[in-house]
């Protein structure tokens, strides 16, 4: 697997999967459209890190979606709205094995019988998380709620063009 450095959640990122070296230390596998490659930090400081290149922080996202949804635990986010960039995390964000799925890659997902749960992404491809499928299905659709909530909220406060012309005609 390749490694990198430094790396910018995109519209091509599916999923940034928390797992250990073999040093027992948290790294993100990145899985992406066409290829899969490991980062040494943890998925919730590569969210971060990408919170703060669209101008906001993980901790500012969260906020946000508490005030437009009212979801506190396990708080869905939007990295970059215009991208439609939209994740989730499966536990909690605080934790460094917190693992973060993109919404609109999401084909299906089925529980496995130790309780664990395998994603499916729109392009074929998976990957197992250790968490039930009620906890995944809950948050896919509170993504989705919020996803819709804010976008009808930006859709309606959009200045109309006809009141545009008005105010300065």
């Amino acid at each position: 697997m390749v490694h990198k450095n430094e790396y910018e959640v995109n519209p091509r990122t599916m999923a940034l999967v928390a797992g250990y070296d073999s040093l027992g230390q948290i790294v993100t596998e990145v899985v992406e459209r066409e290829q899969r490659f490991y980062l040494a930090d943890y998925p919730s400081k590569i969210i971060d890190n990408s919170c703060r290149y669209f101008a906001s922080s993980l901790e500012g996202r969260i906020s946000g979606t508490k005030q437009v949804a009212g979801f506190t635990h396990k708080p869905p986010i939007v990295i970059s709205q215009t991208m439609g960039m939209y994740f989730f995390p499966i536990i909690s964000p605080k934790r460094k094995e917190c693992s973060w799925i993109a919404h609109k890659y999401i084909r299906s997902y089925e529980g496995e019988s130790d309780q664990s749960t395998t994603i499916i992404f729109t392009n074929g491809t998976s990957i197992n998380v250790p968490v039930s499928v009620g906890m995944i299905s809950n948050q896919v659709q509170r993504t989705a709620q919020f996803r819709f909530t804010l976008e009808d909220r930006l859709k309606n406060s959009a200045p109309r063009n006809d009141v545009v012309a008005e105010n300065y005609a």
